[in-house]
């Protein structure tokens, strides 16, 4: 099922009516679709580098509405929208413990999400039945979502289709180890005695 989810959106990318189909994902993918919108971002800037910052501008403003549409899902309709899309991604389970925590660090989890691999839409719906404050879910996800895309746009503009085997396969992990290491440095500022 993936595979064919996956095959659709690449056929989406060569179609006249791209960038509607670029933000409708980005704005779906960020609720409850499982296929991210860089795999129609990344073939449509390769194919058009002069509007590689308008791809990604229309990425960011479907991203963020559609994680303002799963915020509400967890709002307002968690028990019968976001419980079985947390359970599709198997995360209902871990969500009870993750509940305590999420308020505390919840400006955290939106800006990680929303840049590395781990599926933004869970953090959508969650950021939504913590009631996370809706100012700082939105900001979170603008420069989560902005630099995730605009990093993803300026690699493809520089370097063309060459990086997009890098992007597709490792940039989720580069995302990764930068925000280990932005955490780790925060950590290690606390640690440091102040005099």
């Amino acid at each position: 099922m993936i595979r064919s989810l996956y095959d659709w959106t690449m056929n989406l990318a060569g179609h006249r009516h791209a960038g509607w189909a670029l933000f409708f994902i980005a704005a779906i993918e960020s609720s409850v679709f499982p296929i991210p919108p860089d795999i129609l971002l990344i073939p449509m800037i390769i194919a058009a580098p002069t509007r590689a910052w308008r791809y990604a501008l229309i990425c960011l403003v479907g991203s963020v509405l559609g994680g303002l549409v799963g915020y509400g899902i967890g709002f307002f309709l968690f028990e019968t929208v976001g419980q079985p899309v947390l359970e599709l991604y198997g995360y209902a389970n871990k969500f009870d413990q993750f509940r305590d925590y999420y308020n505390e660090w919840g400006a955290w989890a939106v800006f990680i999400a929303g840049i590395t691999p781990f599926p933004y839409k869970v953090i959508t719906i969650l950021s939504g039945v913590t009631a996370l404050d809706p100012v700082v879910f939105t900001l979170a996800s603008i420069l989560a979502r902005g630099l995730r895309f605009f990093v993803i746009a300026a690699l493809i503009w520089k370097f063309g289709p060459v990086i997009r085997d890098f992007i597709e396969r490792r940039l989720g992990l580069v995302f990764t180890i930068f925000i280990v290491v932005l955490i780790g440095g925060f950590a290690a500022i606390k640690l440091i005695p102040h005099g």
